[in-house]
């Protein structure tokens, strides 16, 4: 059995599904906020950009994520350790689907991705020093049939606020899916193993080693 990932780390993110993910593989992090949402931080525009592909995109935003993270770490003066970040969103097609805007648009989603399989990408970034490095999830999901009703009643609930593709695949919605092709955790918004095999690669570099900062657990 692998040795557990024991090193702390700063989260770069405000998604509580993200913490209990890093808790569940004995990770121990501190949050790192940043003061303003990303989406409204022009250092991390999560606006996709013309002829940007989906892996394009999620790899952008983690990777500018996981780099702000750490200037604020610095501006902060806080015990420098690795800043990890993420980015969730659902293709169909080349076509991204962020988190909606409003319920209205919410509906419109998930009316286009009932009954047909579609993409969710996840990329996740960590940062240290100079070294920034990222690695990439992407799963298939098939959704069944959705009645109007059914997505009005889903809309409703709020589940799918503040959600890439309007929907959680850990909650209501897992009645919609018909079949999952790849890594559930990366669904959800932090894919385990590349966020592992990530983690192991940074604390086995010898600037990793040699830092002396300690943090105290999450």
């Amino acid at each position: 059995m692998a040795p557990p990932l024991d090193r702390s780390i700063y989260l770069a993110s405000r998604s509580p599904r993200r913490r209990e993910l890093l808790a569940h593989i004995g990770v121990r992090f501190h949050l790192l906020l940043f003061r303003a949402l990303p989406a409204s931080d022009p250092e991390v525009s999560e606006a996709p950009r013309a002829g940007e592909t989906p892996r394009q995109y999620v790899m952008r935003v983690a990777r500018a994520k996981a780099a702000a993270g750490w200037q604020r770490l610095l501006q902060r003066r806080l015990p420098q350790a690795p800043v990890l970040a993420a980015d969730t969103a659902v293709a169909l097609g080349e076509h991204i689907f962020c988190k909606p805007l409003d319920r209205r648009e919410a509906a419109a989603m998930l009316a286009a991705l009932a009954g047909r399989r579609h993409e969710v990408l996840t990329a996740v970034a960590l940062s240290y020093g100079s070294r920034l490095e990222s690695a990439l999830s992407v799963s298939d999901v098939e959704f069944r049939q959705l009645a109007a009703s059914e997505i009005e009643d889903y809309v409703a609930s709020g589940e799918c606020d503040d959600k890439a593709g309007a929907y959680a695949i850990q909650g209501r919605a897992a009645r919609f899916v018909v079949e999952i092709r790849g890594s559930h955790s990366g669904i959800v918004g932090l894919p385990l193993f590349e966020t592992a095999q990530l983690l192991e690669r940074m604390d086995a570099s010898p600037d990793r080693r040699e830092a002396t900062g300690t943090l105290r657990p999450h």
